[in-house]
């Protein structure tokens, strides 16, 4: 159900990689992933959960608001996160050719999708 979300995310990306959609408790719901893409996903967003726990409390303390997204740039990869609830997030990856504008677009675009299939 959920790769019928993701593929067409990681399609429509300039530069598309894979997309993650992930728990807080650091269990992968469903990924897609190009093969010649040379990124293992899925080790990024475990790996990624931790950080993204401390950010969320460093941004409940300063009153800051909901986090919403963040974005982690490599000389390879730019990984964007896209938070749903208080439980899972969407991870997209494009490649450091990729069209970051789109991809941001995109994970907002099908946000909603997301959250209705997970309910």
């Amino acid at each position: 159900m959920f790769k019928k979300i993701l593929q067409p995310l990681v399609e429509e990306a300039e530069g598309g990689v894979g997309a993650i959609l992930i728990g807080y408790d650091g269990i992968p719901i469903e990924q897609v992933v190009k093969p010649e893409g040379g990124l293992n996903l899925g080790l990024v967003a475990v790996e990624l959960v931790s950080a993204l726990k401390e950010v969320k409390k460093a941004v409940a303390l300063l009153h800051l608001g909901g986090l919403d997204e963040v974005s982690l740039k490599t000389s390879s990869f730019h990984v964007l996160v896209r938070t749903l609830d208080d439980n899972y997030f969407v991870a997209l990856a494009i490649n450091d050719r990729g069209n970051l504008g789109k991809a941001r677009y995109l994970l907002t675009r099908d946000r909603i999708k997301i959250l209705e299939a997970l309910s």
